[in-house]
């Protein structure tokens, strides 16, 4: 597999960056935790109120394995382009933390349940490849609450185990990362990835929680524990590079240690050194069987719907759309369905250009997503557009009214008076903005061509954005040749 990677990238560039990400995603689409039954629906309700003997680690009790978690599991790492093994088994993992009841953690070690796989996202220089060492399941430890809400002040710290007990997939990739920029966007990629398949609710609290490790030159690694976003990841990244570059240019040694994140701050703090496999003692758990999974993987992966690489080149062959506007529409996959609904009526390329460029435009500024405008509104939009009854400029206006105050394109070109401007209204508009800036005449006379870019401005204020700037350019250069 390396030859093939490195294809792709060097094992180390220039920057002399190499970071790998530790991501824990929590399969919260089941409806009970991992080796238990309790339900997942605790995000709003009071602490420690889902939980059992099992979950909580009480004397005697046994886990028993959820079937789907397993089947889940398999899905996300064939997605992954990972190899499914023969086999897997869980282990204890010994290290005492509060959160962990039972004093051990359930996971895997010797034998993961997928390996060797790898995504692939746009590096620093165009597509690169990332590897993925293995992706295993274990169980989520509770949820520890600061007083305060930060480690470092807190006076105390209370415990919450509603979420003690929730599979996990954890996801290892190589050190193949070169640039915060690139970890945030394999984190994306990865959230793309996971949205499709519908095993986890990327929305919840905790759902997904990174670990980066990141070294400079070859050096020791530092490891910034549980940071809860991608831009997080990629704040945390960036502060952890001008930190080891500055020590390392001062003559230090960055040493292996445990890092944790001050999201308000933007800083990493050191927490503890770092751990190395042997101090957590790995054992077999002794009351769960290895699993034979091999078979189970064909089947699954007749179950794996069209992901977002390979929706990206059918968008790109089914509908003439450019690369860059299906890398946009296919990065969510409720984004994508939008889309399809919306090109099955108007022209394909024409509702790319407004759903990836205008629509998405809006809805990130107000941080948003796009259930918060309708598929059949956007037709409607485009078909006013397309027959030539409002502007492009009108049509930013009416998405924007859309998102703020509600309504629907046809009600609001009606009450804003949003209808094409005739020629006489166009005509009346170029002469008043002629007539009231004579300068923009003599510099244009001067050879300054932006003077009409100018009078285009004017006369679209006039007709309150109602006007075709195409048909306004050609008609104000006309009046002027009858000036000159």
């Amino acid at each position: 597999m390396i030859e093939e990677y490195l294809k792709y990238r060097p094992l180390l560039d220039d920057t002399g960056i190499m970071i790998g990400l530790e991501i824990h995603v929590q399969l919260n689409k089941l409806n009970t935790k991992i080796f238990c039954g309790c339900g997942l629906d605790y995000h709003n309700d009071p602490p420690n109120t889902h939980t059992c003997p099992v979950c909580l680690g009480l004397p005697g009790s046994l886990p028993v394995i959820n079937r789907k978690a397993v089947e889940y599991s398999i899905k996300l790492g064939l997605a992954l382009n990972c190899s499914i093994q023969e086999h897997t088994q869980f282990y204890r993992k010994n290290y005492y933390y509060p959160d962990l009841p039972k004093g051990f953690q359930i996971t895997q070690y010797d034998f993961p349940l997928a390996s060797n796989g790898y995504i692939n996202i746009e590096g620093e220089n165009g597509e690169v490849r990332i590897r993925i060492n293995r992706a295993h399941m274990e169980e989520d430890p509770g949820r520890l609450v600061h007083e305060g809400g930060n480690i470092e002040h807190s006076k105390h710290t209370m415990i919450d185990y509603n979420r003690s007990g929730v599979a996990l997939l954890e996801i290892v990739t190589e050190p193949d990362l070169r640039s915060p920029k690139e970890a945030r966007r394999f984190l994306d990629k990865l959230r793309s990835i996971i949205e499709y398949l519908d095993v986890c609710n990327t929305s919840l609290e905790g759902a997904t929680r990174v670990d980066a490790n990141i070294s400079l030159a070859g050096g020791s690694r530092s490891e910034i524990k549980n940071i809860s976003s991608h831009k997080g990841a990629e704040r945390a990244l960036l502060f952890e590079v001008v930190r080891q570059k500055n020590l390392l240019r001062r003559g230090g040694k960055v040493v292996l240690e445990t890092r944790h994140f001050n999201e308000e701050m933007g800083i990493t703090v050191s927490l503890r050194t770092k751990e190395e496999e042997h101090d957590y003692r790995y054992f077999p758990e002794a009351d769960l069987v290895p699993i034979k999974v091999a078979d189970w993987a064909p089947g699954i992966a007749k179950t794996l719907p069209e992901l977002p690489d390979a929706k990206r080149e059918r968008f790109v062959s089914q509908y003439g759309i450019s690369d860059d506007h299906a890398k946009s529409l296919t990065s969510e996959k409720r984004l994508a369905e939008f889309y399809e609904e919306v090109a099955a009526h108007v022209n394909p390329k024409m509702a790319a250009v407004w759903t990836a460029d205008v629509l998405k435009g809006e809805l990130n500024y107000r941080d948003i997503g796009i259930t918060a405008f309708k598929s059949e509104d956007m037709v409607k939009l485009l078909k006013l557009v397309a027959d030539d009854k409002i502007t492009d400029s009108s049509g930013n206006q009416i998405i924007r009214t859309v998102l703020d105050e509600g309504g629907s394109p046809d009600s609001i070109v009606e009450s804003e008076g949003l209808l094409k401007a005739g020629g006489d209204i166009i005509g009346t508009a170029v002469d008043e903005a002629i007539n009231e800036n004579p300068q923009a005449v003599t510099d244009y006379q001067n050879g300054k061509q932006e003077a009409v870019n100018f009078l285009i401005g004017q006369v679209m204020k006039k007709t309150r954005g109602r006007s075709d700037a195409k048909a306004v350019r050609e008609m104000i250069i006309e009046k002027f040749k009858g000036i000159m």
